[in-house]
């Protein structure tokens, strides 16, 4: 199991690399439509722009998350990931629209590329480079379930299939098919903006304190009913704060037990319940079985 500390250094290892790599795409692909007049290559240098506006407020919220909690947020910073999230989506949408804007002129005017060997060379680094950003992504968020770190991960995924259909479309012009620039360049902005929907919603049910899934809060429940002594649980709610769980559950105990006794079972319970999700703040209510019953 991990330690705070070593979750918070791979965060910021993640949203480090997150910004270089859009840093370096920014440049490589400045230069390349510049000489190539590519407007599959010009929706690779807008997103690239936008994804290092995005990874530098994803480096910025995810360092106020790690703040510890303090007389005015007690509950910790965490939800400022999921507000980099939002942050996120809308400039993957505005990314989307612009994309989608220069593809139908395109469409409308198209005109013969230049210079493609350079702009296939700098997709082939984009799409080198993403894949190597996307592997330490998937391992810091199956490490620490970062809500901002999967909104980055899921843009930079579509980044992707972007840079791929950036790649098939000037290997097409290349061959003479002037529209397929176009055509790439409008396919590209519909998913970009698919991805930019899918991020706001998930950090709009992170905001509104969604649930963790049935699942976890059926398993939680289990977990806490096998400390022998304990009759039963109910009422679990949770809610999810960057990359902390926080839950509530009443615990069902005999009513004959002392307060120390009952005391003792639930740490027990919120004992177990944290050593199988480590992520989980757990707070426990002792209810006299016979209350339960009435």
């Amino acid at each position: 199991m991990k330690s705070k500390q070593e979750h918070a250094s791979l965060l910021r290892l993640a949203t480090r690399a997150s910004l270089g790599v859009a840093i370096t795409l920014v440049i490589a692909k400045a230069i390349a439509w510049w000489l190539s007049g590519s407007v599959s290559l010009l929706a690779g240098l807008t997103d690239s722009l936008l994804d290092s506006a995005a990874s530098f407020l994803n480096l910025l919220a995810v360092h106020y998350a790690l703040k510890p909690a303090d007389d005015d947020h007690r509950y910790g910073h965490g939800k400022a990931e999921s507000l980099a999230g939002l942050g996120q989506a809308l400039f993957i949408a505005v990314s989307a629209l612009l994309v989608g804007t220069q593809a139908v002129e395109r469409i409308r005017h198209p005109e013969p590329l230049h210079a493609e060997g350079l702009g296939i060379a700098v997709m082939l680094l984009a799409l080198a480079l993403t894949a190597g950003l996307l592997a330490l992504q998937r391992k810091v968020i199956r490490i620490t379930g970062s809500t901002a770190i999967r909104a980055d991960s899921l843009h930079y995924r579509s980044d992707l299939l972007l840079n791929g259909g950036i790649l098939v479309a000037l290997v097409l012009a290349g061959l003479g098919w002037d529209r397929a620039d176009g055509l790439f360049g409008m396919g590209i902005a519909l998913y970009i903006l698919w991805s930019a929907f899918s991020i706001a919603r998930e950090s709009v049910s992170v905001l509104m304190d969604e649930e963790l899934s049935t699942t976890i809060t059926d398993d939680m429940q289990r977990l806490a009913c096998t400390i022998p002594g304990v009759l039963g649980a109910h009422d679990l709610r949770s809610r999810v704060s960057g990359t902390h769980w926080y839950v509530q559950l009443h615990l069902e105990l005999p009513g004959d037990l002392s307060l120390s006794a009952a005391h003792i079972l639930c740490e027990q319970a919120a004992a177990a319940i944290t050593a199988q999700y480590p992520r989980a703040e757990v707070l426990v209510h002792a209810d006299p079985c016979e209350v339960v019953s009435a």
